[in-house]
């Protein structure tokens, strides 16, 4: 084989052990919503300096009760504001961990498909001959091509 950029190996012990960590975040993170595409496109985001403005501003209220409306939540706001605190961290430690498993499922398949078009090479080669023939085809099914339309006939002009 040619290429072997990854090498890992999970034992059922271990592939165990990560399904209840997954059960486990799932449940404790159950009240985590999902939102559309067209939900996301229509809410108001909040980036770098909005950040810091929501900050500023949630001081700003909670030092200032009386100036809001009675029905102005101020202590949901604060809450909100210490769940994105408590959110980021755990956030980005899934992403990390996130792009790693996909980066890892990449290279098994770049790993797969390098080294099967290897051995198909191979076999192409040295199978001839050694009743290979069936397995080779089979095989070489991956590679057939059908065309959309199907080649025009030419009707003979007397």
């Amino acid at each position: 084989m040619s290429q072997n950029l990854i090498d890992l190996t999970l034992s059922a012990e271990s592939l165990a052990a990560i399904d209840e960590a997954l059960s486990v975040l799932e449940t404790q993170l159950a009240g985590l919503i999902a939102l559309t595409p067209d939900q996301r496109r229509q809410l108001t985001k909040m980036g770098d300096k909005s950040e810091a403005f929501c900050r500023q501003a949630v001081n700003v209220m909670n030092e200032n009760p009386g100036i809001l409306p009675r029905n102005f939540d101020v202590g949901e706001l604060r809450r909100d504001l210490g769940l994105l605190d408590a959110l980021r961290p755990r956030a980005l430690r899934l992403t990390r961990l996130h792009e790693r498993v996909r980066d890892t499922d990449t290279a098994i398949g770049s790993d797969l498909m390098t080294n099967s078009l290897e051995g198909y090479a191979f076999l192409k080669i040295a199978g001839k001959g050694e009743g290979l023939e069936a397995l080779r085809q089979m095989l070489s099914a991956r590679f057939n091509r059908s065309s959309a339309k199907a080649a025009p006939t030419t009707a003979s002009s007397d």
